[in-house]
């Protein structure tokens, strides 16, 4: 299959290729292309989407009239470019799976290296997402003056104009629950059987016996044959090999369960592991990738359950969202609860969400900013519920100028007006738009392996109907990710009723001390580390210590170092290079 990309703007007229109707626009070969045109509008939709010609034709009121999100309805995962002679409009969808990147001029482009902007990794806001999370800053790329299309957002190109960003979420509420469930599962169901369907063949899945592969593997079994793949070795919980094999044997669909061993850890980065164009967290578990997959490789496509954990299941920042409407009984009573059912003592944990509430979204990203600057940090909490910016492990190896550049990025984020205040709201976003960037930046490694990866909890049509149930109604107080039961009754109640999920934090501690000096050498030659962001013996410190199994804190703020380090030194010079 030939290059998948879509580009426009002053940069691009020197690309081969057209879309008729949509002048200087250019798609690479392996482009899946529809457009339709008349009465002076002109509307394209690229990539994976099942929508006829007849309702692409019916669109183009939309796009006269200027209603862009009633372009981005249609199930499956694609982009979107529409065109009225006032301005142009080019999209992806909500989750950031199918990426928008633009420079100030108003070039644009769904692969970065069709820019023709040199890409000069932005080192300060590498710094800062290994340390405050990502989700501050959705409308940076990790290149120094070009700009990306957060999740649910479209990229405006009014006729003579610079670009600017326009909401295009259009999320409509329900009351609960229940108003919500059948509309839920009838969009998961449709993304996962019209893909399944539509091969004709078998196709391959994730099954690591957690409940979003596993539902995704039953309803793909109703319409076709499926290859299900699970990995597992010696620090797997035996849980998820068992309900993987449960599920296997329910559907009746083909399984492979492949044992790994320490040859397979993560971090190993072997030669030849391609790179791609942003750090991908999924870089380092690339051995551990290959052994699994194998057997799925070369077929039309791999369902994964990527996301599932995000349109399923809310966080503890429902309650924040309780206490910023004034709902302090609900709040109170809920958090308490909770608390309980799992020993934990209440008042900390209610005394934590009721200070995040208190500080808002600005507040938390300003306080942040002055620890550092302060070089002091929290004192440590023994319960502590979800917060707007909780400063990783990683902010105690920042040098003082790696200290002052995160700051100045986290009092920007504090004054951008553009991210919601709710809690529930910010939080759902950010984990999703984390999700699609994780998902999206693993691309180079599955073409590597052979595996064209679905991922169906990240279709528009699945991610509105999720996010149109209420965040509370999400998260279950007694029950494990209510809105599935809800949505999908016909899955088997054992499998509902799992309340555990396997984790690969055990694997990477392994991994830190069976690669820890070739771990300690990459960190060195970092252009975080060599360009005075990160001080070098710090970092190592903490590498040491997670090596030792002395404590599992700062070990996914490590992951992440260590494949942005592996990215910055492997794929770019630190003077930046020009694509």
């Amino acid at each position: 299959m030939g290059e998948q990309w879509l580009a426009g703007g002053p940069a691009t007229g020197h690309i081969e290729g057209s879309i008729i109707g949509l002048d200087n626009v250019r798609t690479g070969p392996g482009a899946k292309v529809r457009s339709v045109t008349a009465g002076g509008a002109a509307l394209m939709v690229a990539g994976d989407c099942p929508v006829g010609e007849e309702d692409l034709a019916d669109a183009l009121d939309a796009v006269r009239a200027g209603r862009w999100e009633e372009l981005t309805y249609w199930p499956g995962s694609y982009w979107v470019i529409a065109d009225n002679g006032r301005e142009r409009v080019v999209c992806g969808d909500l989750a950031g799976l199918r990426p928008v990147y633009y420079a100030p001029d108003g070039t644009w482009a769904t692969d970065l290296r069709r820019l023709g902007k040199p890409l000069v990794p932005d080192l300060g806001l590498a710094a800062a997402r290994i340390v405050a999370r990502s989700d501050h800053w959705p409308d940076r790329s990790p290149y120094e003056g070009i700009g990306l299309v957060p999740g649910g957002f479209a990229l405006l190109l009014p006729a003579g104009q610079g670009p600017w960003l326009v909401d295009v979420t259009s999320i409509t509420p329900v009351e609960d629950l229940a108003s919500g469930a059948a509309r839920f599962g009838a969009a998961l169901t449709r993304a996962v059987q019209y893909r399944v369907s539509a091969a004709g063949e078998l196709v391959g899945a994730d099954l690591s016996g957690g409940l979003d592969s596993s539902a995704a593997v039953v309803l793909a079994a109703q319409v076709g044959q499926v290859h299900a793949v699970t990995y597992t070795d010696g620090y797997t919980s035996a849980e998820d090999a068992s309900f993987a094999t449960q599920v296997a044997g329910h559907t009746g669909v083909a399984h492979t369960i492949a044992r790994g061993s320490d040859e397979v850890l993560p971090f190993s980065f072997p030669a030849g592991q391609p790179t791609g164009l942003e750090p991908a967290m999924g870089a380092a578990l690339f051995e551990m990738d290959r052994a699994y997959l194998a057997p799925v490789a070369g077929l039309p496509l791999h369902l994964t359950g990527h996301g599932g954990d995000v349109v399923l299941d809310a966080t503890s920042s429902v309650w924040v969202r309780l206490l910023q409407d004034g709902q302090r009984r609900a709040a109170h009573r809920q958090v308490v609860a909770y608390a309980r059912m799992r020993n934990l003592a209440p008042g900390p944990f209610w005394n934590s969400l009721k200070e995040t509430a208190a500080l808002g979204r600005a507040g938390a990203l300003e306080r942040a900013a002055k620890e550092l600057e302060q070089n002091r940090r929290p004192p440590a909490q023994g319960v502590s519920g979800w917060s707007w910016c909780r400063l990783g492990a990683a902010a105690s190896w920042l040098t003082a100028d790696g200290r002052a550049q995160v700051a100045a990025l986290l009092r920007q984020a504090a004054a951008d007006t553009s991210q919601p205040e709710e809690a529930d709201e910010g939080d759902q976003w950010g984990a999703l738009r984390f999700t699609g960037a994780t998902a999206r930046a693993w691309a180079p490694y599955a073409g590597a392996l052979e595996i064209r990866p679905v991922h169906p909890y990240l279709d528009n049509a699945v991610v509105r109907a999720a996010f149109a149930v209420p965040a509370a109604a999400r998260r279950g107080g007694y029950t494990f990710k209510p809105l599935l039961a809800a949505a999908l009754p016909e899955l088997p109640s054992w499998l509902l009723g799992r309340r555990s999920k396997g984790s690969f934090t055990p694997q990477r501690v392994m991994a830190y001390q069976h690669h820890r000096a070739r771990l300690g050498d990459l960190l060195a030659v970092s252009p975080l580390v060599t360009r005075g962001l990160v001080d070098h013996t710090a970092v190592t410190g903490s590498l040491g210590h997670l090596g030792q199994g002395r404590t599992p804190i700062g070990s996914a703020d490590m992951h992440q170092m260590l494949t942005v380090s592996w990215w910055l030194a492997g794929t770019h010079s630190p003077a930046g290079a020009s694509c």
